[in-house]
């Protein structure tokens, strides 16, 4: 199997049937973009664009999805990130970081899915909240911590 280092990007209505490697496709209308797997096995690995789960950006030139894409369903377990239509491997996780990334990930979407509207009443956190503390940090980016610095 070889790695797919670098990705094309297509703008579709709806995802193909059969994904052409190399391809990231994406649809604004479906909210989704889809690949075949850059470690080469040829699974398709889809994306759904939401608030709670990818971001994708588009700079005018190339695609960038956020974060990682992690398939730890698939049996290649493969780990990496798509910036600016290239691919930079990340290292593998244990099982124990993929379950806590999994809950971190339920448990935002709870909180998203289910909040009121601070109109009617303040948020409150949920019953089954995981415990930051326990859960792997995320990155913050340079802008982000820039603005939390001077404010």
């Amino acid at each position: 199997m070889k790695r797919i280092l670098a990705l094309k990007h297509e703008f579709v209505q709806y995802v193909p049937e059969v994904l052409e490697e190399g391809t990231l496709y994406v649809s604004f209308e479906y909210a989704t973009a889809a690949h075949r797997c850059c470690c080469g096995c040829g699974n398709q690995v889809i994306t759904p664009l939401s608030p709670t789960d990818w971001t994708l950006t588009f700079d005018g030139e190339s695609v960038t999805l956020h974060p990682s894409i992690g398939n730890w369903s698939l049996p290649c377990q493969s780990h990496y990130w798509i910036r600016n239509n290239r691919t930079s491997w990340a290292g593998p996780m244990s099982k124990r970081d993929v379950d806590l990334g999994r809950a971190r990930d339920l448990a935002m979407k709870k909180r998203y899915y289910t909040a009121p509207s601070e109109e009617t009443c303040p948020p409150s956190a949920p019953d089954d909240a995981v415990d930051i503390k326990t859960t792997p940090k995320l990155r913050v980016g340079l802008w982000a911590w820039l603005k939390s610095w001077f404010s």
